[in-house]
């Protein structure tokens, strides 16, 4: 239950155009996302690191920064609220990749490979109960209702997840359910909460909490798009990782609709049992399907809806960046 891990702070992201805009509060979460590590029991602090420099793009605390700045927000407990936001999106990482016995993340090891289920599962709730104590910080009971809420979605996203695993039959509204939980909400969250903390209007809060879902629903889809498509090296992961857990994701089910009733058996099988032996007959189906074309043509209707949300903030150079991340979101290949 050890791995050699250096001790060094948690490294940053590579900045990016999209953080230029907000460089120096993104250097501030930084900092106290190494602050707000800190803790009495010393394998709490070497996992929590490991996990948090394990690369990444922090889009999450971006939405918050990037949310705020855009209504004008000239405080400073954005980035309390941002760092607080990455945490409890670290946390659910650290509990999926044992649910999901995953050992590859970004390509390095799991924290669970690396140390075991126990301590991961444990530090996710050190992560979790620490991002609670940082919400009283911010001091917005309007805030917490909207984190807390999404805590209690996100878990019912992952369990909805979890019993569709093996499970062929469910319906492209059911994935939408379980994605709209376990991905979208946390980007819904983020965007939503920089805006209650700008004191926003009721039409820029609701804008900014839809361009939030769409977002992440956007994100979700070229994910599971990019897991028969996508490079293995630059994704981290290997393709068909899904497949071999059994996931019904949104290519597989739109490829048993439009298939012929053998392909949709074949695949209905390979769901059922997992495992990777007829990945090349499962993407030849995809590919006959226009399974991915079907895939990438959602997420670029759900981009192009987060991107229709923006025009209820004030034009800016942070809603410029909020749009970029939308259509970078279909884009990108990893």
């Amino acid at each position: 239950m050890t791995a050699n891990v250096s001790q060094t702070p948690p490294a940053s992201p590579t900045p990016s155009p999209l953080h230029a805009v907000v460089a120096d509060d993104f250097d501030a979460v930084n900092r106290t996302i190494v602050a707000q590590l800190n803790s009495k029991v010393p394998l709490v602090e070497t996992i929590g690191q490991y996990i948090i420099e394990s690369g990444g793009k922090r889009l999450r605390p971006l939405l918050v920064l990037l949310a705020a700045r855009s209504l004008g927000y000239e405080g400073d407990k954005h980035i309390t609220l941002a760092t607080l936001i990455e945490f409890m999106h670290t946390s659910t990482l650290l509990h999926d990749d044992v649910v999901d016995e995953s050992h590859m993340r970004r390509g390095k090891k799991t924290a669970n490979d690396a140390w075991g289920n126990a301590p991961s599962v444990l530090v996710g709730d050190f992560l979790y109960s620490r991002s609670f104590q940082m919400m009283v910080d911010v001091g917005s009971m309007r805030i917490m209702a909207i984190l807390s809420g999404a805590t209690c979605v996100i878990a019912e996203g992952e369990v909805l997840q979890l019993t569709n695993i093996g499970n062929p039959s469910i319906s492209e509204a059911d994935y939408f359910e379980t994605i709209q939980g376990k991905t979208a909400m946390l980007f819904e969250a983020a965007s939503h909460s920089g805006a209650v903390l700008a004191d926003a209007t009721a039409e820029q809060e609701r804008a900014l909490q839809y361009y939030g879902r769409y977002l992440g629903l956007a994100f979700q889809l070229i994910d599971d798009l990019l897991d028969y498509q996508g490079d293995a090296e630059a994704m981290g992961k290997n393709v068909g990782d899904d497949l071999a857990e059994g996931k019904p994701t949104l290519p597989l089910i739109h490829a048993m609709e439009r298939g012929t009733p053998e392909q949709a058996k074949l695949i209905r099988q390979v769901i059922r049992k997992g495992g990777l032996e007829q990945l090349d007959d499962v993407l030849e189906i995809i590919s006959a399907t226009g399974a991915l074309e079907y895939t990438r043509a959602r997420a670029v209707e759900m981009a192009d809806k987060a991107l229709a949300e923006l025009d209820a903030l004030p034009p800016s150079p942070y809603r410029d960046s909020m749009a970029n991340i939308a259509r970078l979101a279909v884009d990108r290949k990893a």
